[in-house]
């Protein structure tokens, strides 16, 4: 699945078969679903699973824990519309 196809899928698909740590919060967020997000990467200490943390807590509105999860990524803040960012680290995450 490429960067385009992940972020346009239904909020109603099922989850894909594999899917798992920062990409499963990322389908999660895409989805309106931010406590399945939240809980898909908040146990994992990668800088993408922060990245993505970052991200559901400009959701959220927590800018401030934002800017730390970010920080904690080695990721600038960002204030760009969400749904550009998430397609941003839908494409960087599928391309590793």
């Amino acid at each position: 699945m490429n960067a385009a196809d992940f972020v346009k899928v239904p909020a109603n698909a099922a989850v894909p078969d594999g899917l798992a740590g920062p990409l499963l919060g990322l389908w999660h967020a895409g989805r309106g679903h931010w406590e399945a997000a939240h809980d898909a990467v908040r146990l994992d200490e990668s800088a993408d699973a922060a990245w993505v943390h970052a991200h559901l807590h400009r959701i959220e509105g927590d800018l401030d824990n934002a800017r730390y999860w970010y920080g904690q990524a080695g990721r600038p803040y960002t204030t760009e519309p969400l749904e550009t960012e998430r397609a941003r680290i839908a494409a960087a995450l599928l391309s590793t």
